[in-house]
């Protein structure tokens, strides 16, 4: 038996139980970890609220670092007692988890579990931001709105790397003074400026950006339209405050030859692609370009409150469980 933590029907936090399961053997494909440390995302949130449906009952919980303790047949390459992270597209936020092996990867010594399991998914979306969906480049301007969330603070380090220029968007003035020491060089905190797009035109003499990094959605999708320079690219990631209307491509044409993209990590870290991405993710790790902050840590029996947390708006950097 394994405590996990489901729900049997959509709503706020209360709805998270914790349950003892019998968990089965790996089957074909799999690996069965016992994790050690679980990554809170928003996307976690999403499927609980009914936004992103999933069968019910069901276990949340999109990735995990942990020991194998068992593999199943048609696995390769894996041992029990091998440290691995893995993205599970549900079912992590449990003591023990099957997943399969093309899903998980190694995780070399110089990597915590708990900062693993900080950054391993969020750090394959910033990897997925920069150099796939947009091939950001030193010179460029680009606009993070949430810069001192968990996505945002890494996205912020990986940009000013890359030599970029990064305006952050915070919630507040205590965030504004964390989103600068990650690498913005600007930042404009939305509750001072009712404008951000007005804002960003005085920051660039006019132009504006060349991309938008968009996690917010509905409350802040027109505003980043508005804040792209001529065949700029907006890329919307994520639904915090609810899904952006519907857009006109002409629309796009009259604003400047816009460009819009609405990513899906699964889509980018496929069981070909995840492998090179986890390896970039994990050298700048290693090498601190990327430095993951882990504002709090939560027992896996408290993951309604570490819920509440988050939908607070008021964390910055990352959460994570533990079992």
């Amino acid at each position: 038996m394994a405590k996990t933590i489901s729900f049997a029907e959509i709503g706020g936090p209360e709805v998270l139980t914790l349950t003892d399961a019998a968990i089965a053997a790996p089957a074909f494909g799999e690996v069965q970890v016992r994790n050690t440390a679980i990554g809170l995302n928003f996307i976690d949130i999403y499927k609980r609220r009914g936004l992103y449906p999933v069968p019910l009952p069901a276990i949340l919980g999109e990735e995990a670092v942990g020991i194998i303790e068992a593999v199943g047949d048609g696995v390769c390459g894996y041992s029990p007692g091998d440290r691995v992270v893995y993205l599970a597209g549900g079912g992590a936020y449990a003591e023990l988890s099957n997943t399969p092996g093309t899903s998980a990867v190694k995780l070399p010594d110089g990597v915590s579990s708990d900062i693993a399991a900080a950054s391993f998914l969020k750090g394959l979306t910033v990897e997925m931001l920069v150099r796939q969906v947009f091939a950001l480049q030193a010179g460029h301007t680009v606009l993070v709105h949430a810069a001192a969330g968990g996505v945002g603070t890494l996205l912020c380090q990986w940009a000013d790397h890359i030599g970029a220029r990064v305006i952050g968007v915070v919630g507040s003035v205590a965030k504004a003074a964390l989103a600068k020491e990650n690498g913005a060089s600007e930042v404009i905190v939305r509750a001072e400026t009712p404008d951000i797009a007005a804002r960003v035109r005085e920051l660039t003499q006019g132009r504006g950006v060349n991309v938008v990094y968009d996690s917010v959605g509905a409350a802040t999708f027109q505003g980043s339209l508005d804040a792209l320079a001529p065949r700029g690219h907006m890329v919307t990631f994520g639904n915090a405050s609810g899904p952006v209307p519907p857009v006109a491509p002409l629309d796009l044409s009259r604003r400047g030859s816009l460009s819009l993209t609405r990513p899906t990590l699964f889509h980018y870290a496929t069981p070909d692609g995840m492998p090179a991405m986890a390896e970039t993710l994990f050298h700048h790790l290693e090498n601190g370009a990327l430095r993951p902050q882990i504002s709090e840590i939560f027992l896996l029996d408290k993951a309604a409150d570490a819920h509440r947390r988050l939908e607070s708006g008021e964390t910055t950097g990352a959460i994570i469980l533990k079992p």
